[in-house]
C-alpha cells in the first residue's frame, strides 16, 4: 500500500493559512488529499481519485493504474477522475471503477461529459466502466477485497480490507458487524482529522480509542488536518500508532 495523500479535503498547507504546520518545511506536513494505491498480484488498484491525483502519481513515479475503488462520493475523493483518461489508452480498454450505486450516480452527474458522447469525442474524456460493489467480498486483480461498512456522519461509506490490511478513511463510527471484519489485522489505516471533535470524522482521542478496540498490530492515522503537526503529534501517540504521510509505503500481507 502506497499513501498518495494523507490530508483532509483542503490539503496541508491550507491556502491562506500561516499556522506553524502550514508554514512548516517538514515534508511530512505536506499532505495532499487522501488516497492510496494497492499493489495487488495482477496489477495496481487506486482507492479514490483525489483532486491531486496527477501530481501524486508523478511524484511517486506511478505510470499505470488497472482499477479504481471508491469509498464514497465526496468531492475530495472524486474530482481527480479525469486524470484516469490516459490509462484507458495504456490498458486498451475502459478503466474499471468499483463503487456503490450512489457513487456511480454522482460520478455520472459530475462528469457527464464522459458518458453518452459520440465516438469521436473519446479522446477528450475518461473511459470508464462501472462495477457495483455490495458488502460481499469480491476478487480484483488476483486479490480478495472485503468491503467494510463505515459511517461518515449520516452517510454510509466504504472501507476495504485486503489480506490483513484494512483502509478506513472518512469515518466517525464503525458498526459492530464491521468490527468483526477487522479482527486479526496487521495494519489498520484509520481516519483522524484533528484534536477537536468533528461531526463526521474521528478526532485524535476517538481514533486512539478505536485503534485500541480493534487491536491491529500497527495503526496508521490518515485524513489529517493542519491542526495535527507531524512531529509534535507523533510524540504523543502510544506504541503501535503512527501518523501516515504522503509517500509512505507498507507491504500488503
Amino acid at each position: 500500500m502506497l499513501f498518495l495523500g494523507t490530508g483532509t479535503s483542503v490539503g496541508v498547507p491550507v491556502v491562506g493559512c500561516d499556522c506553524p504546520t502550514c508554514r512548516s518545511p517538514h515534508p511530512k506536513n505536506q499532505r495532499t488529499r487522501t488516497s492510496v494505491l494497492l499493489g495487488l498480484p495482477e496489477g495496481v488498484a487506486l482507492v479514490d481519485t483525489a483532486p491531486d491525483l496527477r501530481s501524486q502519481l508523478l511524484r511517486e513515479g506511478v505510470g499505470l493504474v488497472h482499477a479504481v475503488l471508491f469509498t464514497h462520493a465526496h468531492a475530495d475523493h472524486l474530482l481527480g477522475l479525469d486524470d484516469l483518461r490516459v490509462f484507458a489508452y495504456y490498458l486498451g480498454h475502459h478503466v474499471p471503477l468499483y463503487c456503490e450505486p450512489e457513487v456511480e450516480r454522482r460520478i455520472r452527474h459530475m462528469f457527464d461529459y464522459a458518458f453518452d458522447v459520440p465516438p469521436e469525442s473519446k479522446a477528450s474524456r475518461p473511459r470508464v466502466e462501472f462495477h457495483t460493489v455490495s458488502l460481499d467480498p469480491f476478487r480484483l486483480l488476483g486479490a480478495t477485497i472485503v468491503p467494510l461498512r463505515l459511517k461518515h456522519g449520516p452517510l454510509d461509506v466504504l472501507g476495504f480490507r485486503v489480506g490483513n490490511v484494512a483502509y478506513c478513511t472518512d469515518t466517525n463510527a464503525i458498526p459492530d458487524p464491521t468490527l468483526e471484519r477487522l479482527r486479526g489485522l496487521d495494519v489498520l489505516v484509520l481516519d483522524c482529522l484533528r484534536e477537536r471533535p468533528h461531526p463526521t470524522h474521528f478526532n485524535l482521542e476517538q481514533a486512539l480509542e478505536q485503534a485500541a478496540r480493534i487491536g491491529a498490530r500497527r495503526t496508521l492515522l490518515t485524513h489529517i488536518s493542519h491542526e495535527l503537526e507531524h512531529e509534535a503529534t507523533s510524540r504523543r501517540l502510544p506504541p503501535g500508532v503512527e501518523l501516515a504521510y504522503d509517500g509512505l509505503c507498507i507491504p500488503l500481507s
